[in-house]
Formats: C-alpha cells, structure tokens, sequence
C-alpha cells in the first residue's frame, strides 16, 4: 500500500522528469539540519527541582525548482522529527512532514511577474516578515505576491494578498459560510513593501492589514490590524547607524482597539579587532490600568534574532500581566569575533525591562520593579567546507524578581536559568543545469 508520503514523493520524481524537457533551468538542493538543545530555563524560568530538558530535532529538506523565459516554480518538502520520537518499526509517525514552499510564478515583463502559492516572506532584517529559519519548520504563507523590481534604479516593490479557509464536511473544501476557527492565523491579509537603495543608504516601506476571525462572534467578522512601517540603514566607511519605526492600529482578534509601536535604532562601528553594535529596540505594552490593546505584535517575524536566543519574549509564548504583553525595553551590545578563516564567535549582551508599570500579582496595589534580566548569548561557528557548518552555543538569563511576574509559567528567578545547543547544518550547493 502507498502512504500519502509515497504517493507525494512519486509525484515529485514525475515531475522533476516530466519538466525536463521545459525548462530552461533545472535546480536540485537539500538539507539536513540536525540540532540538540539542552534547556534549563529556556523560554521561561525554571525551578530549583526541574529537570532539564535535553532532544535532538531535525530538519531534512529536498527541494527542486525550474525556470524558462516566461516562468518558473518551486518545491520544497521537508521532515521535521525529534531523534527517537518514533518506534524503529512503525506504521505511524508524529512527526511534521509538509510542504514548505510551492509557488510558480510567471514573468509578464522582465521586471514584472506574480507569483502564487506557498512561500517563504522574508524582508529587511525579518523583524516583521520573516521566513524564520531558526525554527526547524519555518514559516511560510499561501498568497499571491505581485513583485516589480528595477535594478537599474535600484528599487523594489512587492504586493501581497491571502485568504485563508479551513476545510469542513462533507468535502476537504466548503459549502457554506467562511468562519475561520481552531487555526492560529490570518484569515485575509494583505500588504506592500517598497524598498529603494542610493550610495551608501537603503530605505524601506512596508503596509500589512491582517485580519483575524472575531473570537468572540459566531458570524464572519473580522477585525482588521494595520502596521505602517519605516525602515532606514545608513553606512559611511566604518560607521553604520540604521532605525526603525513601527505603527499598529484598528482592532485586535478580540475586537478591541489597537494603538501600538516600536521603535529601534542602533550603532555599527567596525573596529580593528571586532565590529560592535549598541542599540535598542522598544515594544509598547499594555498595563493592568489599560483599557485599549498597546501592545505591538511583531506578527511574523524572526524574533529569536532580536530579542535574545532564549526566546523569553514573543516567541511562542507569552509575557505580561492581565492577560496583555507588556511590552519590552532591549538595551543590547552585538558583536562578532573573527577568530580564522572559517571560525568566528558571536556576543550579544540584552538589559530588558518594561516600558510599563508592573503589579504585584498577589497585590495589584503594589508596584514591582520594572528591570527583567539581563542575558548573554554566545555562538560558536565553524565552516570547515562550503556547505558545512557547525555551530555550538550557550546562553545565560540573570533574571530580575519581575520576571517571575510577566512568565505564565511559574518558576524562580534566582535558580540557574541557561540553554546549550550544537547544530550541524549540510547544505551543499544546489545542483543547476542548463537545457
């Protein structure tokens, strides 16, 4: 009997055959990601009498693409498991198999083409749009994505659009209504990004409404957030300065209110013997007193990249009071030590605290302090070969007695709270040829 595995993987084979005699240009890539993680207050603080954590994930990938003059598609499966999460002989499996990307996309002009179906969104520094690949499974998105980009003059213009339906009896499609429940995600979402490089500055625009099916109604409402965005980097010779303004309005999934922001702004200077960078990012948070939603959502971003390795905030889980975010102030030091040709060692050093007032939770009379922690990040990484990296890192939260206050998992900020990770990344070149 064929699993549906069998039968996809077929249809793939089938297709990177059939296709051959199309395309212009045929690619074939893979990659196998595997990554032990030992955690011990990661994400959330740990206590005195828990054990730690300790698994290995994997992410096994195999993608193939092809392009001709007028256009091009895409695939990319991938097998997502943790080492030994399944009997050695077994006939079913846990573990996450899908489709990564699939999209094609057809070129109207040289500079003009749409593209539709699944696909990565990374743009800028992916603090809002990101593909987040630290994450084994990534992220991806089903829409049309009409994209117009003018090398000569040096600027970008992309456009999106989804819409998104759960399947519903008697058919894997529907018959009736477009209520959209028991999926974490948008129902419609649109946005644009424009981007335009000079000398030595790139500035960047981007617009996202994202709407959410009503929690709390039974009909087809939705509540639409918008995000305005700035952003703007700067270089002259060994000095980089770059910033970031960020506004949300209109109504969360609860229909209420939304008036959030984030600001960001930092300072590269390359020395002699490492680049260094200070900076800080500041998210809104809504407090206890609150009656309007003041928390900013970096909604689909890459947040393990900014707001420290151990993911303590907007990473999958939750931080706040009163069932709100709090919102985060991240005063942080960035750099990275060449030490060879292949060797290099990544420091980062974050001060968080809140940009509210905090309460006590046994007393909502009293005031708590507003410092959260302080963590050390350190990556190791080596590149012994193209297409094969090895990295080891160790991260450290000295968290405050308000961290405690903010983690919906109880825990003790005075116990050792640190994460070890190794990851081996082969990713040889994608194979390409010309037909």
């Amino acid at each position: 009997m064929f699993n549906s595995r069998s039968i996809f993987f077929t249809f793939f084979l089938v297709l990177v055959v059939a296709v051959q005699g199309l395309a212009q240009e045929l690619t074939l890539g893979a990659q196998i990601r595997p990554r032990g993680e030992f955690r011990n207050g990661f994400k959330t603080l740990t206590e005195k009498d828990r054990d730690a954590a300790f698994f290995i994930e994997q992410r096994s990938r195999i993608f193939a693409g092809f392009r001709t003059d007028k256009f091009q598609v895409k695939m990319n499966v991938q097998d997502i498991r943790v080492w030994g999460a399944v009997n050695q002989i077994h006939k079913s499996d846990p573990s996450l198999f899908n489709v990564y990307e699939a999209w094609g996309e057809y070129f109207f002009t040289p500079k003009l083409s749409v593209r539709l179906g699944r696909m990565p969104l990374d743009y800028n520094n992916a603090r809002f749009l990101g593909d987040l690949d630290w994450a084994a499974q990534g992220r991806s998105h089903d829409l049309a994505l009409f994209i117009y980009e003018d090398d000569s003059a040096q600027w970008k213009l992309h456009a999106g659009s989804a819409f998104n339906q759960t399947s519903g009896p008697p058919e894997p499609t529907r018959l009736a209504n477009t209520v959209y429940t028991g999926v974490n995600n948008y129902k419609a979402m649109q946005f644009a990004w424009f981007q335009k490089k000079f000398s030595d500055t790139d500035l960047s625009l981007l617009f996202q409404n994202d709407g959410r099916q009503v929690t709390t109604a039974e009909d087809t409402t939705v509540a639409f957030r918008q995000t305005y965005a700035a952003i703007a980097n700067h270089s002259a010779g060994d000095i980089s300065v770059g910033g970031e303004f960020y506004y949300q309005g209109g109504k969360n999934a609860a229909d209420n209110d939304v008036s959030a922001f984030l600001a960001s702004a930092y300072f590269t200077w390359k020395t002699s013997l490492t680049p260094l960078t200070i900076g800080m990012d500041h998210l809104s948070g809504t407090s206890v007193s609150d009656t309007k939603d003041k928390s900013f959502a970096p909604l689909y971003g890459t947040n393990h990249k900014f707001y420290g390795f151990m993911d303590y905030f907007y990473v999958g889980n939750f931080h706040g009071q009163a069932s709100t975010s709090s919102g985060l102030n991240d005063v942080f030091i960035k750099t990275n030590w060449k030490l060879g040709k292949k060797t290099n060692l990544i420091g980062h050093l974050h001060y968080f605290s809140s940009p509210v007032d905090l309460v006590d939770p046994a007393d909502s009379d009293r005031e708590i302090e507003k410092y959260l922690g302080t963590e050390v990040d350190f990556v190791l990484a080596w590149r012994p070969s193209k297409g094969f990296t090895v990295n080891l890192g160790y991260s450290q939260m000295f968290a405050g007695s308000s961290m405690e206050a903010i983690k919906a998992t109880p825990g003790d900020h005075a116990t050792l709270n640190n994460w070890a990770w190794f990851m081996v990344n082969f990713a040889p070149a994608a194979f390409k040829r010309q037909f």
